[in-house]
């Protein structure tokens, strides 16, 4: 099912609402408006397995853009509009986008962007962006007739680059048509967490991200309501669940973290009792946190474990949680191989790389064929990872411990930054906070953090004495950072990843 199903059924009811202003696209207006994209899009030439490139915020336009894709036979590459102009013009060069459609909310960035000429079809919507053709005018000079094939097209995304340059991945093209059944992002998770059409589902993250993209897609499919945060803020969420009486959500452990710490008449005067389901992913969520939001909102709380890449992925519910409490789950998709450097597998109980074994469900990066063999197993090619670390434990239930890359040695320990992230998560002076590795003459690398202090916090070296001591009492002294740092903001990816990378760099500069 697509949008052109609940067109024909239900063709005044919304597809989307945006939470704020309230404009509403209605299933038929979707429709419509994404067959005359598709129209366009061929009249200039582009053709099954084309890419087309989407900047912008979150806009109603968004979806008419993935869904004339995906009706087509394209691929739709939907852009960080966070990046600077250089790496946003990267991706679009990378991804060989033939169109780029753009929201003149970007247009600093979009205008900034050089090395794009084979992006010869460029559209932009919401006012004038200087080298862009008229969306409006584009769509009302197509036709309004669906292309008579309509392949199903596919997305191409790129990894969020907190450990270097993002990463397309480019999967094959489904081998069905729009509208047949068989997509795997609405097979599996619309049964999974109950979509259906009285769905009405909040998504308060940015569209150019996988997960939100595609249960976006989900929702439509299955012919619910989408309402679209312009972006997030904790109490407005909260407005958003009581407005829309919302039924479904997907949020990352940093939005439970800020609501969290809304005070406590603030979140009791919101009634979110319309709620059935609550998602997280894309970032581990500290056990306490988590603990609360089940307190709070009742055992609706899932969780998934998977990346864009999509090579395999687990699943948790409450009940299962609160007898395994930290676990992300057993196998969604895929069976789980942790396995040490030299990809033994390894015991229970034990920290490794981990690796889904799938059966034909290899993934590529584009134009990168180093590390697309960096991922594979050495010895057994349906094996894949995407650097995390974890164990199981005896009944199949794995646990993240850190990714790979942020792992730090120090003294010839490991030591995992994300345990002692964890531990500041809901401290009341912490706002948020990284953990990292810095070079060490003596202990190769010592452990350092970067703290944002909540409002009103003093951001001083008795802080610093204050939080040390807070986390000795509670974890093992070499784990305890040797020093403490504070930054007006740290870099964070709107689905709560922090740029590590980025956050070295600037501590090595300072030093």
């Amino acid at each position: 099912m697509y949008p052109g199903t609940w067109a024909a059924k239900t063709p005044d009811k919304p597809a989307m609402i945006m939470a704020g202003s309230g404009a509403t696209l209605t299933y038929a207006e979707l429709d419509e408006r994404s067959i005359r994209l598709s129209r366009y899009l061929h009249d200039q030439g582009l053709r099954t397995g084309d890419v087309v490139a989407l900047l912008s915020d979150n806009r109603l336009e968004t979806y008419e853009v993935y869904w004339a894709a995906l009706r087509s036979g394209l691929y739709i590459t939907a852009v960080n509009h966070n990046l600077a102009p250089a790496e946003a013009a990267y991706i679009v060069a990378d991804c060989g986008a033939r169109a780029l459609v753009v929201s003149a909310a970007k247009r600093a960035l979009v205008e900034a962007m050089t090395d794009v000429d084979a992006a010869s079809v460029r559209l932009a919507f919401g006012g004038a962006v200087d080298g862009y053709g008229d969306y409006g005018a584009a769509l009302a000079g197509a036709s309004a007739e669906p292309l008579p094939e309509q392949p199903h097209g596919e997305d191409l995304l790129y990894s969020s680059g907190t450990t270097g340059r993002p990463k397309g991945i480019k999967l094959p093209l489904p081998e069905f048509a729009v509208d047949e059944p068989g997509y795997p992002y609405v097979t599996i998770f619309g049964g999974l967490y109950g979509f259906d059409t009285d769905s009405v589902y909040l998504s308060p993250a940015p569209v150019y991200h996988a997960a939100p993209l595609r249960f976006g897609g989900v929702v439509h499919a299955l012919g619910g309501t989408l309402v679209m945060m312009e972006n997030f803020d904790a109490q407005r969420a909260l407005a958003a669940i009581d407005k829309y009486r919302i039924t479904h959500t997907q949020m990352v452990p940093t939005m439970f973290v800020r609501m969290l710490k809304l005070p406590e008449d603030v979140r009791n005067s919101y009634d979110v009792s319309s709620l059935r389901v609550v998602v997280h992913a894309a970032a581990p969520c500290p056990v306490e946190v988590k603990q609360r939001m089940i307190d709070w909102f009742g055992p609706i709380i899932n969780e998934y474990y998977a990346s864009t890449e999509a090579n395999g992925a687990t699943f948790i519910d409450s009940e299962r949680w609160l007898t395994h409490p930290g676990s992300v789950g057993t196998a969604l998709l895929g069976v789980i191989r942790v396995c040490d450097d030299d990809g033994a597998e390894l015991p229970a109980g034990e920290i490794g790389t981990i690796y889904f074994e799938r059966e034909g469900k290899g993934f590529e990066y584009h134009n990168d064929a180093a590390k697309s063999a960096a991922t594979r197993h050495p010895e057994h090619e349906t094996w894949t990872t995407v650097g995390d670390l974890g164990y199981l434990d005896e009944e199949g239930y794995l646990y993240l411990t850190d990714r790979k890359a942020f792992m730090v040695i120090s003294g010839g320990v490991n030591i995992y930054p994300q345990e002692v992230e964890d531990l500041f998560s809901l401290h009341p002076k912490v706002l948020d906070i990284a953990v990292l590795g810095m070079p060490d003459e003596d202990l190769g690398e010592r452990v350092v953090a970067v703290v944002q202090v909540a409002p009103d916090v003093v951001a001083d070296t008795d802080l610093a004495e204050e939080l040390r001591a807070f986390a000795r009492e509670r974890i093992a002294h070499y784990k305890v950072p040797k020093e403490f740092h504070f930054a007006e903001t740290l870099p964070r990816t709107p689905t709560g990843k922090l740029v590590k990378g980025k956050l070295r760099e600037e501590l090595l500069g300072a030093n």
